[in-house]
């Protein structure tokens, strides 16, 4: 009797084979041939390029705050607003995806996108003003935020039969680049004579390179395999607020909300607490950079577990249980056990690529995939704004880590509760 992740390709194989291609069935002329074999590997490419520029603009800043603060003249609980910043963002621009998708196509406005963090990450260092570098940093998370939303569409459509291989694809670039980041800008800034702005505008030339691939699929509307249209252009047909009567939906953006909130807390703030305890400023990158570099291998298998289980509730368990370890461990001996405590947060964090592919299974559609991602998303990012703002003004206001680490520790038991409604074998179709 063969298992569920066998069946699923063959029916997927299946259901493109039944589907009309010609032109009497009023499908669009040469879509039986479907895309070219060089147009997937360049959207494969696309994606990967695309996922390594979803972080370093975060992390980056993270392993240099210390020295931005000083520069910029900020106090605590204003970097713990910069902090807050990305998940703002995320919410805000993230529900645009949908709708720019439609009009422009999801290829031109992930290029969009792109360029967007490239030149936000140009202008930042520079401008010379807390404003000013929260506003460029904007721009350059508007560009993060929309491509956030359309990467499981994008996957959704042209390879439906490998979600939870390209989704582990996309998860394990996006991780590399979050970790690259957090381990070079200390040595880069300082091979480049010691200057926060050069270090942190470094990272525009990687977001420039990603706009390449992007600037062939701008006008590209090939149909996905067995598709005789783009997925987004259909997007529309079920009410809005349809979503919303979903406990899945729900808490999968719970669930997606409270692994945000910890992912920007770490990245935001766990450098300055490792610096705060003792460790040098490049080992404090180097810790940051083994939490994010855990995803790598990580977020490649865990996707592909995860789409081979009808419930994903175990696996939120261990994650969060290793997030639970990990931030007891940084409260009692932070120094003493810093790397074994990178290790079990950077394992706590894989809830992302575990959440990314929960959006792919949890609806029958493409259609549904854009509705959910961007429901998900974007209320999730919402969920997780006062987090990282709150650790901020625990760190000022108390004088040291212990409540904001036990706010952190606290937080993942909701998260697992989310994440278990999140993971049951059901899809939104049959709530909604």
């Amino acid at each position: 009797m063969p298992d569920d992740e066998t069946q699923t390709p063959t029916l997927n194989r299946e259901a493109i084979a039944r589907t009309p291609h010609d032109t009497r069935a009023g499908t669009l002329p040469g879509a039986a041939e479907g895309p070219s074999p060089w147009l997937l590997r360049l959207i494969a490419v696309g994606l990967v390029l695309a996922a390594l520029n979803l972080r370093p603009a975060i992390t980056s800043l993270g392993a240099l705050l210390e020295e931005v603060r000083a520069g910029l003249h900020m106090s605590g609980s204003v970097a713990g607003v910069l902090t807050s910043v990305p998940p703002l963002c995320f919410a805000v621009f993230g529900v645009m995806a949908p709708r720019l998708a439609r009009r422009f196509g999801a290829g031109a406005v992930v290029c969009a996108g792109m360029a967007a963090i490239a030149v936000g990450l140009v202008v930042r260092p520079y401008i010379g003003s807390t404003a000013g570098f929260l506003a460029a940093s904007a721009l350059a998370l508007m560009g993060i935020a929309v491509s956030n939303i359309l990467m499981p569409v994008i996957v959704k459509r042209w390879f439906p039969d490998r979600v939870g291989t390209m989704t582990g694809l996309y998860s394990m670039a996006l991780a590399l680049g979050t970790a690259l980041a957090a381990a070079l800008t200390v040595p880069v800034t300082g091979a480049l004579g010691g200057n926060w702005q050069t270090g942190l505008v470094v990272w525009a030339v990687l977001a420039a390179v990603a706009v390449l691939p992007w600037i062939v699929l701008v006008r590209d509307r090939t149909p996905a395999p067995g598709q005789p249209a783009p997925v987004a252009a259909n997007a529309t047909e079920a009410p809005a607020l349809k979503i919303t009567r979903s406990r899945t939906a729900w808490g999968l953006a719970c669930f997606f909300g409270l692994q945000a909130t910890a992912a920007y807390i770490t990245m935001g703030w766990m450098p300055q607490i490792f610096r705060d305890a003792g460790v040098s400023a490049g080992t404090a990158g180097l810790l940051l950079a083994v939490t994010m570099a855990m995803g790598v291998p990580l977020a490649f298998v865990i996707p592909r577990v995860a789409s081979r289980l009808k419930n994903q509730g175990p696996i939120v368990v261990v994650l969060g249980l290793c997030g639970l370890i990990g931030y007891s461990g940084l409260y009692l001996a932070p120094a003493a056990g810093a790397w074994a405590w990178a290790l079990l947060l950077g394992v706590a964090n894989c809830a992302f690529p575990l959440a990314l592919t929960m959006i792919g299974m949890r609806a029958r559609s493409g259609a549904g995939v854009v509705r959910l991602s961007a429901f998900a998303q974007s209320t999730g990012y919402l969920l997780s704004i006062p987090g990282p703002l709150l650790v901020g003004v625990l760190y000022q206001h108390s004088g040291g880590w212990g409540l904001p680490i036990a706010l952190m520790a606290g937080l993942m038991i909701p998260q697992m509760v989310a994440g278990i409604l999140a993971g049951r074998d059901r899809t939104i179709e049959d709530e909604c």
